[in-house]
């Protein structure tokens, strides 16, 4: 009696966690696109890439801003030089502390400083070239990020795109298959009364088995595109399947040939990256001019600690200018240039490609349209033949083997016309995705 509840509880969780694990969940191409800008995991890669740039500007600040830093040493010794340096620096020298003897052998003294230095830049050029160029850069980054954005909600429409065409596919599929049994079973009453051969009943059923692979294989589809879907919005779920709420239909409105790149924010934000190179060729020449610093420091000290019985500071100015460093400014030097000249290359080259890409996409969607309409032509033909040879087939006047070859053509026509619709809507979407 266990062993039977037992089976049945069995039974009953893995039907439930099957229907639990292929949940269809019906969803919109407004909803997708609204989640794949809020969580695709690659718009937010794109968006840290932006931050992490707007950060490395912020550390540019540190060619006008000033560097304060705050310490508190204490030190325990007999070093001459050190004890006396001490005592100074604690004001308790003493006319005693001059006697040689003392001055070789000190006792132990103790001395804590507290120093708060400054450090403030006033001519750095080759510094403030480098933030030109972070900031030129942040701003490149910022504009990949959008235009990262705009691929991915492409893609994502393209996945819905997918998923309404599997769905498609398996509609007509399943009508494909209903009508194959009808005709298995007619094709069975002519055998049985002698009207055909058996050869054509196992025709027939090769048809129904040929249909019920291609039915498989769309199912199979819907799957994917669900599981893409889900990737690309970032669900956590697993095993979700999508159900698409827009309609399949071909987009009727008229499409407008794009000629433009000047707006594409890759353009903009590859042109400033070649700027920001620009700029550290700058840097790189300006790093051989003299630099201006100016630094400052308050000094506390005591023989206990964290004493301030004795104070002092010191202020000043630095020029610095570096002769010759073993070529290794020059190296930087020819190095940022080749950078640079690089960077424009592949900007040149970029938009070369792009404009080849543009041209061609805009070639194709003449060509996406004009096979829709011959798609839709060869549909109402097809149709149309096999609703001719079903009536003669029925009336004993037509083939078993010509009404099957009719019916594949009428299926396989079908869904040549819904791969157009498919080609056509995306093709006019990448096409505008090139020109903004």
């Amino acid at each position: 009696m266990n062993a039977k509840y037992l089976t049945l509880f069995l039974l009953t969780f893995f039907v439930f966690t099957q229907v639990k694990a292929q949940d269809t969940i019906g969803i919109s191409k407004e909803t997708v696109l609204k989640k794949v800008t809020e969580g695709n995991l690659q718009i937010k890669i794109s968006q840290h890439d932006f931050k992490a740039s707007q950060a490395e500007y912020r550390q540019s600040s540190a060619v006008f801003l000033p560097n304060i830093t705050v310490s508190h040493t204490g030190i325990s010794t007999t070093n001459p030089l050190m004890a006396f340096g001490s005592k100074l620096n604690q004001e308790i020298l003493t006319q005693n502390d001059f006697n040689p003897s003392l001055l070789n052998n000190p006792d132990v003294i103790q001395n804590f400083a507290t120093k708060i230095e400054v450090l403030q830049p006033i001519l750095n050029f080759d510094g403030f070239a480098q933030r030109q160029a972070a900031r030129i850069k942040a701003q490149s980054y910022k504009l990949q990020s959008e235009r990262t954005e705009e691929a991915m909600l492409l893609d994502a429409k393209k996945s819905y795109m997918e998923l309404q065409l599997a769905y498609q596919s398996v509609q007509v599929l399943e009508k494909a298959l209903q009508t194959a049994k009808e005709n298995g079973r007619m094709v069975d009453n002519f055998s049985k009364q002698g009207l055909v051969q058996k050869t054509d009943v196992l025709s027939v059923e090769i048809r129904i088995n040929e249909i019920k692979n291609q039915l498989q294989m769309a199912k199979s589809a819907v799957r994917n595109s669900s599981d893409y879907i889900g990737y690309l919005v970032n669900n956590e779920e697993k095993n979700v399947i999508y159900k698409p709420l827009d309609a399949f239909e071909l987009d009727e409105n008229a499409a407008t040939e794009a000629t433009s790149l000047s707006n594409r924010k890759d353009f903009q934000a590859m042109a400033l990256s070649t700027e920001a190179y620009g700029k550290m060729v700058s840097a790189s020449k300006m790093s051989f001019l003299p630099r201006l610093n100016a630094f400052g420091s308050y000094e506390l000290y005591d023989k206990n600690i964290f004493g301030t019985s004795a104070k002092g500071y010191v202020i000043g100015a630095q020029l610095s200018w570096n002769i010759f460093d073993g070529y290794k400014s020059i190296g930087k030097l020819q190095q940022a240039k080749i950078v640079f000249e690089k960077a424009q290359t592949e900007e040149f080259q970029y938009k070369a490609k792009s404009e080849l890409e543009l041209n061609k996409f805009n070639r194709q969607l003449l060509d996406a349209k004009e096979k829709v309409n011959l798609a839709q032509l060869n549909v109402n033909q097809s149709t149309e033949a096999y609703r001719i040879r079903q009536n003669r087939f029925e009336q004993g006047l037509e083939k078993t083997a010509d009404v099957l070859i009719s019916e594949m053509q009428k299926i396989q026509k079908e869904l040549e016309y819904k791969q157009a619709v498919f080609e056509y809507n995306f093709t006019k979407e990448y096409v505008t995705f090139l020109s903004k």
